[in-house]
């Protein structure tokens, strides 16, 4: 489906039945990423797997920015009445749920924040040299986002209100050092490290992360009285 939210049109596809779960993937993909994860929690949740604009099926898009896609997420909560739905984020996506956390703190009922960063100087050394020679070639637009954002300091990151898990693979693109900064930052955060895992390799089109969204979701419910 298609909805029109903050000067865009993004593409999603709902499943399930339960509280609301919005999916947002990671840079240069789409909602499909989520296929296993949808299947595995679909009886548990009413899914929302979202495609970020400028990627998908959702608008195209001169330039990218986090903040643009945060208030997307945003405006997209409201025009579909969602009541302080969990929101997970992989990548670029737990960039935004992150930023949503810090801008809106009364929309999320509690995020799961998967190799999110807070700084292009964040990511390990071989991956930001290889992103800044793949976008001198190519001029990307979806690289310029990752060389030039985010820029998240621990003081708004202590803004967000909603219960939060950060996770990350053990084998992350992420150092972990900026992991559990964000863990650290945010009030009553729990930190989760997937032993053996890479960045994305418990997330896209993977159903590992599963049984935790359901135990830490149902963990949230219980300490806030719904979301």
């Amino acid at each position: 489906m298609l909805i029109r939210v903050n000067g865009t049109e993004l593409y999603y596809e709902a499943r399930g039945c339960g509280p609301a779960l919005l999916l947002l993937h990671g840079n240069g993909e789409s909602h499909a990423i989520f296929d296993r994860l949808s299947a595995a929690l679909e009886d548990s949740f009413t899914i929302y797997a979202v495609d970020s604009r400028g990627h998908g099926k959702s608008g195209r898009a001169v330039e990218l920015h986090y903040t643009d896609m945060a208030e997307d997420c945003a405006e997209l909560i409201e025009a579909l009445g969602l009541d302080r739905p969990a929101v997970c984020g992989f990548s670029d996506g737990g960039i935004t749920a992150l930023l949503l956390g810090i801008r809106r703190p009364e929309l999320p009922g509690s995020l799961i924040v998967c190799g999110a960063n807070t700084s292009p100087a964040a990511l390990k050394t071989p991956y930001l040299l290889l992103f800044k020679a793949l976008h001198f070639f190519t001029r990307s637009p979806l690289l310029r986002l990752m060389l030039n954002e985010p820029d998240i300091r621990p003081e708004e990151l202590g803004k967000i209100r909603a219960p939060v898990l950060v996770a990350a693979g053990e084998r992350d693109m992420i150092r972990e050092s900026d992991t559990r900064l964000i863990a650290a930052a945010i009030p009553g955060a729990r930190l989760k490290i997937f032993k053996g895992e890479n960045h994305s390799s418990y997330v896209v089109r993977s159903d590992k992360l599963a049984e935790t969204i359901k135990e830490f979701c149902g963990g949230a419910r219980r300490e806030t009285g719904g979301f």
